[in-house]
């Protein structure tokens, strides 16, 4: 292979990978995307699934900012969800079981599309930099890859070692091989490593069990896509099953304990706390008598089920015993065996905001190699990045997407601030103004962003405008007077509601008993309010649906608007690369954290552990000082 120069390379062909890859060839740059297996691009590595509580609220952020996430599953999706319908929208989350085969192939197939994106079929043996600016990769077989940005995106596949009972294999993932020289590259970096751990669970032949033992799991009656651009969801919806599992499992469980890779010593790297193995629950959750087990098929043609719940890393023998004990299963044939996958990781601290790494110009981290889990976390970071990439390119302004803005921006700050001692995930229970990222809202938020980027295409651009402005006029709408007269009590009746005073349609709509359909089909009998029936009559279902949440929260949503404001000050006020913390007042610890960690903004700072708010009062006022001479200096 010929030496080579691009824009912008990509090493890795997973969630992150792809949507670096794809933004930066939208934005109008030479792109070469590193695999070392085309085919494994896009591949769900675990669970054939995308979004959940928090994550389907990242997913929905990937596509208003042009990703491509969304899409790919929408492609794929047999089963769509919305978690925690019952409760309010803020812990809402979308969820799409997919086909496995079928969303590879629908990634593949939209990146093939991106004109100015090269997938390069290689491994990477080392980083080409001088200690301070990196400008490319080596590949295996001795060739160069010159750029002007490098975003590394090797997931759970740097030097890394799986686990299944005691026998243990070089490789990143089953079938495929570790990456064992990139590690090095990133040391002489002068970066710090560390190991985390991940797992996933048997898969079993769904010839062979028996599903009238199991409990019926179905999706939403009327199933949600996650991506603007899809109308109709085009395959078929199945359905999934719920199991459990029972005391002879978790009995053989302990009494194999010492077989099992986390417990013997054989893994010393840190595993997930919220998607913890079976072994982990048995022994953690001791009082419990059962867990969940949902039994959800690869793909509609896949002959193997997905056992999730049931994670681990135990010897072949015992996941046979742990998986015949479960109803449904008893004569369950295992097509493979879970299995746990130790790898480095580099601590996040280490990044700014952008997810460049802090010192070194031109390389980019995102995705697992930043201690995270999960493909959406992965895309997330994987999008930002490359936005980011594109822009030192282009000269121009960097994107940080501040906490109040989105769960991406919540995430990145969370991990480039406090760093991470186990793999994160996203939760709604990590962002403090929650109300603010609801899906419902997510394209008015962020989609102007990523269209003064350049990196909309007109389908999206003019779909997105649509909604926000079929949206915008149902709000309106909303504001309209309701007096109680004869007429109006008629009508409201109907509706299932009363008013004794003059209110508004938006104040209605706060009432626990409030219908919006059987609002506007009152309304509609009664020939009333003509402008609310039109405004509402365009939307569908899911627009409807968060123009009604936006109104009823309206007061809590306002509350914590005012919040974001008061905090934006310190968002806003910019700490100087360069600057020392060696200021009077300030300890050494802080100093030293301060320093350390390098916080972009005051409010940055602001969140670091151990940093008070008598050294936040210290740095503010040094940084006016330091402002008023420059400006004085200035004039």
């Amino acid at each position: 292979m010929n030496d080579h120069h691009y824009d912008v390379i990509v090493i890795g062909g997973g969630h992150a990978g792809a949507e670096a890859a794809r933004v930066c060839a939208r934005g109008g740059v030479r792109v070469a995307l590193v695999t070392m297996l085309r085919q494994a691009i896009g591949r769900m590595s675990c669970n054939p699934a995308i979004g959940g509580l928090a994550k389907g609220n990242l997913v929905k952020e990937i596509d208003a900012l042009g990703g491509l996430m969304g899409e790919a599953t929408d492609r794929a999706g047999i089963q769509f969800k919305v978690l925690n319908r019952s409760k309010g929208p803020a812990v809402q989350g979308p969820r799409a079981q997919c086909d496995r085969d079928l969303y590879a192939a629908a990634v593949q197939d939209i990146l093939a599309a991106e004109v100015n994106l090269t997938v390069v079929e290689s491994s990477v043996a080392g980083l080409i930099h001088d200690g301070r600016v990196v400008r490319g990769a080596i590949l295996a077989d001795g060739s160069r890859l010159t750029s002007t940005a490098v975003i590394v995106t090797t997931g759970t596949f740097l030097r890394a070692l799986m686990h299944s009972g005691e026998v243990r294999t070089r490789g990143g993932r089953f079938g495929e091989a570790a990456a064992e020289s990139l590690s090095d590259s990133l040391t002489a970096l002068g970066l710090k490593l560390g190991r985390l751990k991940t797992g996933t669970p048997p898969r079993v032949g769904r010839d062979s069990v028996d599903f009238s033992k199991m409990e019926p799991a179905p999706g939403d009656e009327r199933p949600r896509p996650f991506s603007i651009l899809t109308d109709r969801l085009p395959l078929p919806q199945v359905l999934c099953h719920l199991t459990y599992t029972s005391a002879p499992a978790h009995d053989l469980i302990r009494a194999n304990l010492h077989r099992a890779p986390m417990y013997s010593g054989q893994i010393k790297a840190t595993g997930p706390r919220y998607c913890p193995s079976i072994e982990d629950k048995v022994v953690r959750f001791a009082d419990k008598e059962r867990h969940h087990v949902f039994v959800e098929p690869e793909g509609l043609e896949h002959p193997w089920l997905y056992l999730n719940g049931i994670s681990t890393s135990l010897p072949a023998d015992v996941q046979d015993g742990v998986v015949r004990s479960l109803p449904g299963f008893e004569a369950a044939t295992i097509a493979r065996y879970g299995y746990a996958v130790e790898y480095d990781f580099v601590n996040p601290e280490q990044l700014e905001p952008t997810l460049q790494v802090r010192g070194i110009e031109g390389l980019f981290l995102a995705g697992q190699i930043n201690g995270t889990s999960g493909y959406e976390e992965a895309a997330a970071q994987g999008l930002m990045a490359g936005i980011n990439a594109l822009q030192q390119i282009r000269g121009g302004e960097p994107v940080v997407l501040r906490r109040d803005t989105a769960y991406t921006g919540v995430m990145i700050d969370d991990l480039v601030t406090l760093g991470t001692e186990e793999p994160y995930r996203m939760f709604t229970s990590r962002a403090e103004h929650r109300l603010l990222l609801g899906c419902d809202s997510v394209y008015e938020r962020l989609s102007p962003i990523a269209e003064g980027l350049g990196i909309l295409d007109d389908a999206r651009k003019e779909r997105i405008n649509s909604r926000v402005a079929r949206s915008r006029r149902a709000r309106a709408a909303a504001s309209l007077t309701v007096n109680p007269d004869r007429e109006t009590q008629e009508w409201i009746a109907e509706a299932g509601l009363e008013v004794s005073s003059q209110t508004t349609i938006a104040k209605l709509m706060q009432r626990v008993d409030f219908e919006i359909d059987r609002l506007v089909a009152a309304c509609e009998k009664r020939g009333v309010h003509e402008e609310l029936v039109a405004a509402f009559r365009s939307l569908s279902e899911e627009e409807s649906e968060g123009v009604v949440n936006q109104l009823r929260y309206a007061g809590y949503i306002e509350r914590q608007q005012r919040e974001a404001a008061k905090a934006s000050a310190d968002e806003d006020q910019r700490i100087p690369r360069e600057m020392s913390y060696a200021l009077p007042g300030l300890s050494r610890e802080i100093v030293e954290k301060l320093s350390f960690v390098r916080p972009a903004s005051l409010g940055q700072a602001s969140r670091i552990p151990g940093v008070t708010p008598a050294a936040i009062s210290i740095l503010r006022l040094h940084l006016r000082r330091g402002r008023s001479r420059h400006e004085a200096v200035a004039s």
